[in-house]
């Protein structure tokens, strides 16, 4: 499956534009991360627990959209957004939407941005 936040993908031709598909998650912080974090807030630095959560959130939204696209019998999905929202005390949604669309490779083969000299 080929991803792009860009309205196509580089180096195809969009053949089919199939429907806009999604996926997301609602994670709630634990008990113990809020705790490390508070102390974590009161030093400073990174709240590592957090991020940790979040890019778990982040994949599973994604893996969540994928299945979707390939289901419609999508190869690619472009102009993929994300987005969060605030759902109860302490819990999240992270959304992550695009369009899934049948991709072909282009024939031509793009030039090299970097051409050797000599």
């Amino acid at each position: 499956m080929l991803l792009s936040n860009l309205e196509s993908v580089p180096g195809h031709t969009i053949r089919r534009q199939i429907d806009v598909v999604y996926g997301s998650t609602v994670r709630s912080k634990h008990v113990g991360r809020d705790l490390l974090a508070g102390l974590k807030n009161i030093v400073g630095g990174e709240l590592t627990a957090y991020t940790e959560l979040l890019e778990e959130s982040r994949q599973e939204a994604m893996n969540r959209m994928i299945e979707k696209a390939k289901s419609l019998g999508a190869n690619a999905v472009v102009g993929i957004r994300f987005s969060t929202s605030n759902i109860a005390q302490g819990a999240s949604e992270l959304f992550v939407y695009g369009t899934a669309v049948v991709v072909e490779a282009n024939a031509q083969k793009l030039p090299d941005p970097f051409p050797t000299q000599g």
